[in-house]
């Protein structure tokens, strides 16, 4: 099973509620928020067991982060699912 990356550009201020929304769509592995110019500023795993406790402080960290840098790449490495079978 092979991971599958997408990439996208957002603005600081959309960053958070960008975040939230990918974590809602759930089958996510890892996020990567980048600046510009590649330089990685914050790498999120994202695990099923960790993912309540965990992202509390990391939204806030990234609602500072925003504040900061007006234009941000965020990477999403998602799993890949499965084929489902066909139906004869």
């Amino acid at each position: 099973m092979e991971d599958i990356k997408h990439e996208f550009k957002v603005k600081g201020e959309e960053l958070v509620e960008k975040i939230k929304q990918l974590l809602h769509e759930g089958n996510i592995r890892k996020i990567i928020i980048k600046d510009e110019d590649g330089k990685v500023y914050l790498e999120i795993p994202v695990t099923f067991g960790v993912v309540g406790v965990f992202l509390a402080p990391t939204i806030a960290a990234l609602g500072a982060l925003a504040a900061m840098v007006a234009n941000l790449k965020v990477e999403v490495i998602k799993m890949e699912e499965p084929e489902k079978p066909k139906k004869p």
